[in-house]
């Protein structure tokens, strides 16, 4: 079964022109045959239940039927029936219904994005693919344990940060009811449900995507984290070499397919968070739980969204920026312990009395004497030639990972902290501006 599981493996690798991965990476299934079968399964339990999740939110359209009914119930329930609801009621309004218009375009926006960009990636990669986990037998045992709890963690964050919102919106539903009964109950009722259930539809949907770029990205974090193992392994260095090819190639791809993504979503939460502020801000009427709770958790929504995908980008960037200096410090292990070596004399007579019988063989018309002077002096000199060509390799290694840090870019520009704490400081500057502007309005 493992000499089936890698033939797959090498076969897929050689489709896309891939590096073959290191044997080192199918060692344990190799001697733990009933466990990579039970994890294996498990796994794909886990992304099927994923993949049914995506269907019944309309990600994936796989085939035309799917993509009519997908965007046709998204423009029905989460842009007809709240824009309806709200034109009759005026629900939530600072100043009139069209706040809550506004309020309401914004998460149309964003759950519009998300759900085009990421059902054409799935349409055009399939879900394994799509999440990085096709021939996943190739990897480790580690690798599935881990995955299956990065997948029970989408599920887990997606549920901690809407719960919250929608108990909040509940309530705040319901003191709008009775501050403003006017109609039978059963008519405010279905009023509260036409208001909150297409909000549930529209941010689960942001979310989503949010987090299916941040499981993306952990996958990759996984395959990083092996790879810093690997380079404690006895591997030959073309295997270091190949593994980093692969991984590289993988974090092109996520940047490719997610680069357009990260940068309407960022744009879009700025506007909208900008705007939201202006208006807060200028307002003169009296703000209260009622009124404003739509803008609270507008907000919340959006920031933990774009916040979960710059948090994975940054993580993976780093995480593949890291990997040169694990790869110096082995290299400097290594290259002590071999200088140890050949200081040892014990060590060079031990390894003197390993000589091959070919070896022998090519001296076995000399004499007696050749044979004891080649005993004591050409095994260093053979000994140090293949020390400096163990030192050659991997000093192109290190010298290629510090030259080739890879990691998630946006047209060039590297996902990291120093990425993220500028887009911290324009936000801040933004802020600042309209605080500013608004004050100033309010003086005059």
């Amino acid at each position: 079964m493992s000499v089936e599981i890698r033939t797959g493996l090498i076969k897929d690798e050689q489709e896309e022109g891939l590096p073959q991965a290191p044997n080192s990476f199918v060692d344990e299934e190799e001697t733990n045959e009933p466990s990579l079968h039970g994890e294996t399964l498990e796994l794909e339990r886990r992304i099927q239940r994923l993949k049914a999740f995506l269907y019944a939110f309309g990600f994936i359209q796989d085939t035309a039927l799917r993509c009519i009914l997908s965007w046709l119930f998204f423009v029905s329930f989460g842009v007809a029936l709240p824009s309806t609801t709200v034109y009759i009621t005026r629900y939530g309004a600072f100043n009139g219904f069209k706040f809550q218009y506004f309020i309401l375009v914004s998460y149309v926006v964003l759950a519009a994005v998300s759900l085009h960009y990421i059902s054409s990636k799935l349409r055009k990669h399939r879900i394994h693919r799509f999440l990085f986990v096709e021939h996943n037998q190739g990897r480790g045992e580690r690798f599935r344990k881990e995955y299956i709890m990065r997948i029970k963690g989408f599920f887990t964050v997606l549920v901690c940060w809407m719960l919250p919102c929608l108990f909040v919106k509940i309530i705040s539903g319901i003191a709008w009811i009775v501050y403003n009964h006017k109609v039978p109950w059963w008519e405010d009722i279905a009023i509260l449900f036409c208001l909150i259930a297409p909000w549930v539809y529209l941010a689960t949907i942001y979310l989503c995507a949010c987090l299916l770029f941040n499981l993306v990205c952990n996958s990759l974090v996984i395959d990083f984290e092996e790879y810093g193992r690997l380079l404690e392994s006895n591997s030959h260095v073309l295997n270091f070499l190949k593994e980093h090819m692969r991984l590289r190639h993988h974090l092109s791809k996520i940047s490719h397919r997610f680069r357009m993504f990260l940068l309407v979503i960022l744009f879009s939460v700025t506007a909208s968070q900008f705007i939201t502020l202006l208006q807060t801000t200028s307002y003169s009427g009296t703000i209260n739980f009622v009124n404003a709770v739509d803008f609270v958790v507008a907000s919340t929504i959006q920031v933990v969204g774009i916040s979960l995908c710059l948090h994975a980008a940054a993580k993976i960037t780093h995480r593949a920026q890291g990997v040169a200096s694990v790869a110096s410090r082995w290299h400097a292990m290594a290259t002590c312990c071999s200088a140890a070596d050949v200081e040892d004399q014990k060590s060079l007579d031990c390894a003197a009395n390993t000589f091959t019988d070919q070896d022998f063989m090519l001296s076995s018309n000399e004499s007696e004497s050749d044979l004891e002077s080649m005993s004591s002096t050409r095994f260093p000199n053979t000994r140090f030639a293949a020390n400096v060509s163990s030192y050659q390799k991997r000093e192109a290694l290190v010298l290629y990972l510090q030259t080739n840090p890879g990691g998630i870019t946006l047209f060039g520009f590297s996902v990291d902290r120093g990425l993220i704490n500028t887009i911290f400081c324009l936000e801040v500057t933004l802020v600042t501006f309209v605080l500013g502007t608004s004050f100033v309005v309010a003086a005059n």
